[in-house]
C-alpha cells in the first residue's frame, strides 16, 4: 500500500462535514499518474442529497485529468473515531468500478490501523461497467 494513502485519508476524514450522523469518512485515491486525491463526505439536512468520501476523491482525480485508480483506502467512523472497517456504500461501489480495473486494490482500514485489501471483483462481484456499454 501507498504509504500516502493513511495520512491524507485521516486528514480528509477530520475534514468531514458530518453534521447530522457524526460518521466521519475520509477517501485517498492513489491514480494512474501517482497523485493522492482526497475526498470526506459532506452532509445535507435535505437526505439523501449529500456526498461520499469516496465520490469527492474520484471527482479530484477526473477534474485533474486521471482516470483510473490504482488503490484506494476508506477510513470512517462516528465523531471521527474510526473503530471498525468503514466499507464503501453500494453506490461508491459502483463508481470505484468505473474506473477500477482488475490491478486496483481497494483498502478498509480501522482505528488502530488495521487493513483489509480487496480487489474490485471482491466489493462488487459480478459488476456491470464500462465494457457493458461499448
Amino acid at each position: 500500500m501507498d504509504s500516502r494513502l493513511l495520512p491524507t485519508a485521516k486528514e480528509a476524514m477530520a475534514r468531514a462535514y458530518a453534521r447530522y450522523s457524526e460518521f466521519q469518512v475520509g477517501a485517498a485515491i492513489l491514480a494512474e499518474n501517482d497523485r493522492i486525491y482526497a475526498g470526506c463526505n459532506v452532509e445535507n439536512a435535505a437526505y439523501p442529497l449529500g456526498n461520499c468520501a469516496e465520490a469527492g476523491a474520484i471527482a479530484a482525480m477526473v477534474q485533474d485529468g486521471a482516470r483510473r485508480i490504482r488503490e484506494i483506502l476508506i477510513i470512517g467512523g462516528r465523531r471521527g473515531l474510526a473503530a471498525e472497517i468503514c466499507p464503501p456504500c453500494g453506490g461508491c461501489r459502483q463508481r470505484i468500478r468505473e474506473f477500477a480495473d482488475e490491478t486496483t486494490r481497494i483498502h478498509l482500514v480501522d482505528g488502530s490501523g488495521a487493513c483489509m485489501t480487496f480487489g474490485c471483483d471482491a466489493l462488487l462481484p459480478h459488476s456491470f461497467g464500462p465494457g457493458h456499454v461499448k
